[in-house]
């Protein structure tokens, strides 16, 4: 699973996508009593609809994509009803772009960021492009349930992990109401991340220890899941206020490639505010 070639990447990306699109949504009618082995698309619907050979299409699903035409890939996203960052994670594995390259020292975090985070109104973490946690402010800490152990290890080599601690610890499937929700977005983070750069051995080991360790990991990666979340509202059952409801935001660092910093706040005058107040308040003390 981890380290997979691009080729090898493609292959499952465009067969998980088949048979997601069922023949009916794309007004293909079965021919009567027809038993149909396969779920979604066979290939050969899926050439006709692209306009090329089922031989053609084949080898473009085995991973010999060198020739392969913008044209055609978008003749493909559109029959797949590919999502803008499905269809950007097509294009990535279909060209076999090289690797995103970063400057050495994603994981380090500039100190007017690190201040920005501390001082952010809001419940505010930033985590890098393995999902580490890499700096927070106290009432972010306080919101995702971090111990003091997983505090003090921030900026070390141990620092916590956000999608270990999601799919691995079984207290967070408490904290989030719509745990799967959470869980697909991690998923499909990762699944976008780990394309942009396969020369990443600590992002793949992730990767393989989160499928190993977790069915619903296994799952989740099986189903190819691409979308890079960057805004949603998101519900947590928090152990000491109860229920909150809150807009999260993900802004990217354009000068810090890979680090991400996500922002949880309320809607004023509501009870989510109330509680969320209550939580700064108990973090500070």
């Amino acid at each position: 699973m981890a380290g997979k070639s691009s080729a090898g990447e493609l292959g499952e990306f465009l067969r998980s996508r088949r048979a997601a699109v069922t023949p009916q949504e794309l007004g293909i009618i079965p021919s009567y009593g027809e038993r149909r082995r396969v779920p979604g698309l066979r290939r050969e619907e899926l050439a006709e609809l692209v306009g090329v050979s089922t031989t053609y299409y084949t080898r473009l699903e085995q991973g010999e994509s060198h020739q392969v035409s913008d044209a055609v890939l978008d003749a493909i996203a559109r029959a797949l009803k590919l999502s803008p960052d499905e269809r950007a994670h097509l294009y990535r594995l279909a060209r076999a772009l090289p690797p995103v390259r970063g400057t050495g020292h994603e994981d380090q975090v500039r100190g007017p960021v690190r201040d920005l985070v501390a001082g952010s109104l809001g419940a505010a973490v930033l985590v890098g492009r393995r999902t580490d946690i890499l700096a927070g402010n106290a009432l972010g800490y306080a919101l995702w349930g971090l111990t003091a152990e997983e505090i003090a290890a921030i900026g070390t080599p141990h620092a916590p992990n956000q999608a270990r601690r999601v799919f691995l610890n079984p207290a967070a499937r408490s904290l989030f109401v719509d745990w799967e929700h959470q869980a697909e977005d991690l998923a499909s983070y990762l699944r976008l991340a780990a394309a942009e750069r396969p020369d990443d051995l600590a992002l793949h080991q992730l990767v393989s220890e989160l499928a190993t360790g977790s069915d619903d990991f296994a799952r989740l990666w099986r189903d190819h899941p691409v979308r890079d979340c960057l805004h949603t509202v998101r519900r947590f059952r928090h152990p000491l206020v109860g229920e909150l409801e809150l807009n999260e935001e993900i802004l990217r660092l354009s000068d810090d490639p890979g680090q991400r910093l996500i922002i949880s706040a309320a809607e004023a005058g509501t009870r989510s505010a109330e509680r969320l107040a209550l939580l700064g308040a108990l973090a500070a003390g």
